[in-house]
């Protein structure tokens, strides 16, 4: 059982890190799908397009961070955090991502039909980015409590 345990305690070591990257990967994809699009229907602009379909990359960032925060000896006492730390966070920049690179794509459809309203368009895609912070600072936060 110690051995399940422990082995889920490295999942949640890792799993931040790894389903932020999912999320990010699925979310520049989605947004860069609308960016190419985009500059297909456009005649200026490309770098805002650009720009934006890269937003999602953040929380692969995050997730790299928390798993260095959470780094520490595996133990049966220390696993049940890890993986619970580690999942849940990873769990949260992975839908926030996704999430943000189909807000990343409206953003990009609504501002090349209508250029003036760029900045205003990139609120949605802030709000979720709001979203994978708090997930990030709450999984720094629970990580300091876990002993070393």
């Amino acid at each position: 059982m110690n051995e399940l345990v422990i082995a889920l305690g490295w999942a949640g070591l890792c799993g931040a890190m790894a389903l932020g990257a999912i999320g990010s990967i699925i979310g520049c994809a989605i947004a860069g799908q609308a960016a190419i699009g985009a500059m297909v229907d456009t005649d200026s602009g490309y770098g805002r397009y650009i720009g934006i379909s890269v937003m999602p990359s953040s929380q692969v960032i995050y997730g790299i961070v928390i798993m260095f925060t959470l780094q520490r000896e595996v133990t049966a006492e220390t696993a049940p955090a890890l993986f619970g730390i580690g999942i849940l966070a990873g769990l949260a920049l992975l839908f926030s991502a996704v999430r943000q690179g189909q807000a990343c794509a409206s953003a990009i459809h609504a501002s090349k039909t209508k250029p003036e309203i760029f900045g205003l368009s990139l609120a949605p895609a802030a709000i979720v980015e709001g979203f994978a912070v708090f997930a990030f600072v709450f999984a720094l936060v629970l990580a300091g409590g876990i002993p070393a």
